[in-house]
């Protein structure tokens, strides 16, 4: 019995490998097209995560990432019983939630009023303009924000007119958030729509016209068939979001926060470039992106099951 069984598994094995080859000849081109992308992963994605092992030593680079002496989680521990883990989280994740809140639907709130125009060209202009903000650099995105909101800014000076007294918003711990998200969603929110107009294209246009003959006005052909119809592509998205959850630009904070809004600007990313390159603590801040790393894997994973169990829309 066990005989036969073997004898099968190897002829199975034998046939996937006939298959494999026979599909490697026939695609070799396919194949060689998608060798460099493999390459670029495994290179600058995969190859370094050797050096996450310092995390668990106390690396020196005179001695080297294998010669260095481990430590096991002593890093983790500091970190945990350390003052700015608290901070860290905390702003990490209100941040995040503020983006999930405001940033995540507006892009699907535009994309739905884009789909409700029926004058193409006013539709294209609006486009146009609402597409310029994402090929504006981070750096000029944030000079604008300090130019506008100097003290003898464009912002100041218009409330000044109005009787408001003059601040200095970026220097203020409580404007912070309100001004990374809402600049965010300035920047991202007309590209951000390309995607669900994207899939507003596929939607079967017999189904308005169905609707229209049953009575039904734009309100509820929107609401009973443009939104269903778009809810795989917001879910796979949403998914994606909830993985990361943990992670926020650091290149746009590290240029907007100073010394005095640490207590609601400073991130796990903005912390680990701080502590690690500036400090140069590599073990310590390579064992914070590994906890920040394996948080975002796990929320990742339960978002997409939870997906699983409440509707028919996965990443896997």
């Amino acid at each position: 019995m066990k005989t036969a069984v073997g004898a099968r598994t190897k002829a199975a094995r034998q046939s996937l490998w006939i298959t494999m080859g026979r599909d490697l000849k026939r695609n070799k081109l396919l194949y060689l097209m998608v060798l460099p992308v493999i390459a670029y992963y495994l290179i600058f994605d995969y190859g370094p995560m050797y050096g996450l092992q310092i995390a668990f030593k106390d690396y020196s680079p005179g001695d080297g990432i294998w010669s260095s002496p481990w430590v096991g989680f002593n890093h983790f521990v500091e970190f945990f019983n350390s003052y700015y883990f608290w901070r860290l989280i905390r702003n990490t994740l209100l941040i995040n939630v503020y983006e999930l809140i405001f940033g995540f639907p507006a892009p699907i709130i535009l994309a739905l009023l884009f789909n409700e125009l029926r004058r193409q060209y006013f539709k294209r202009i609006v486009q146009t303009i609402t597409y310029l903000p994402h090929f504006i650099s981070i750096v000029v995105v944030v000079g604008m924000l300090v130019d506008f909101l100097a003290r003898d800014g464009l912002v100041n000076q218009l409330l000044s007119m109005l009787g408001f007294a003059a601040k200095s918003y970026l220097s203020e711990p409580e404007w912070f958030r309100f001004l990374y998200v809402s600049s965010g969603i300035w920047q991202q929110v007309g590209w951000g729509s390309i995607i669900y107009l994207a899939a507003l294209s596929t939607i079967d246009p017999t189904l308005y016209e169905a609707a229209r003959v049953d009575g039904a006005g734009r309100w509820k052909q929107m609401v009973h068939i443009t939104i269903p119809g778009i809810m795989p592509t917001v879910i796979i998205l949403l998914i994606l979001k909830m993985g990361s959850m943990m992670s926020v630009g650091s290149e746009k904070i590290l240029l907007m926060y100073n010394p005095l809004t640490y207590d609601t600007a400073d991130v796990i990313s903005t912390f680990v470039y701080r502590k690690g390159i500036l400090e140069a603590s590599y073990s310590y801040t390579t064992a914070v992106g590994l906890f920040n790393a394996v948080i975002a894997f796990t929320l990742l994973i339960l978002s997409n099951s939870i997906s699983k169990r409440v509707s028919e829309t996965k990443l896997w």
